[in-house]
């Protein structure tokens, strides 16, 4: 399997800021990869900071002016799966702050009670899939699964952050993951939820929008707080334009009953 991936994004820094990006595949895969910003056409340089199960973080110190950003990445094959310890599976059986799983136990024992397993999985991700209608521009960066629920509806974010708190309230471990998805349309970052089953973690994407085996991972968290592709620090910069591209040479099924580890 062959990918291509690439983003671009032009900020309007207007006042001096820290500006942290997450954005570049993750270190487990495999890729030939380059990356440049400028700053009013004058080379940047970022700090790579090394983050959890491989996310890297890059950091810019700038001054005002216009930001541009160039990822590109040629990624073969897969990728192994990422392990977790005993610690990371206790953090991500937690409440977080997009994923209120205290919240919403009542309604995981209600909807999913006596499921384990691939079954509950599934059952999950077809209850949030069929519960929420996909709608851009419906939600605010603020809301989290509780309000999701109420809206029944929302983008990908939303849709992973609602399974993985009803996954964490049943004593699932349950994560977030922003990744580049070949087969999206439209065209974005994408994020799907990842469940552990048996030390190993399977992609739950309830929104069924890109096949599973293409997708690459780029940052894994708690919830979007962690993955967020741009992140803003003392300072002040908008978004002024952000494209990003994710192709494969050959689209692959997705069978919604298999159980598919991110590579």
């Amino acid at each position: 399997m062959h990918r291509e991936l690439s983003a671009h994004l032009s900020l309007n820094v207007t006042s001096p800021a820290t500006l942290a990006f997450e954005l570049a595949a993750s270190r487990q895969v495999a890729a030939h990869e380059s990356l440049r910003i400028t700053l009013d056409g004058s080379p940047v340089q970022a700090q790579e900071i090394p983050d959890h199960h491989g996310t890297r973080l890059h950091v810019v110190h700038a001054e005002v002016g216009r930001l541009v950003l160039d990822y590109s990445a040629s990624v073969e094959g897969r990728a192994a799966p990422v392990t977790s310890d005993e610690a990371d599976l206790l953090r991500y059986l937690r409440p977080s702050r997009y994923c209120e799983s205290d919240t919403l136990g009542p309604t995981a024992y209600a909807e999913f009670r006596g499921l384990q397993g691939y079954d509950l999985l599934a059952a999950v991700s077809s209850w949030v899939g069929s519960h929420l209608s996909y709608v851009p521009g419906s939600s605010l960066p603020t809301d989290g699964a509780v309000q999701t629920l109420l809206a029944r509806k929302g983008v990908c974010r939303d849709y992973a952050h609602l399974v993985i708190a009803l996954l964490r309230a049943l004593d699932v471990p349950a994560r977030l993951v922003s990744v580049y998805a070949p087969g999206l349309s439209p065209m974005d970052f994408h994020a799907v939820a990842e469940a552990n089953l048996d030390g190993q973690w399977y992609v739950v994407d309830a929104t069924t929008l890109a096949p599973r085996t293409s997708l690459v991972r780029i940052a894994t968290g708690r919830d979007a707080s962690d993955t967020a592709f741009l992140n803003v620090h003392h300072g002040y910069a908008d978004l002024d334009e952000l494209k990003v591209t994710a192709v494969v040479d050959a689209l692959p099924d997705d069978d919604v009953r298999d159980l598919v580890t991110l590579g």
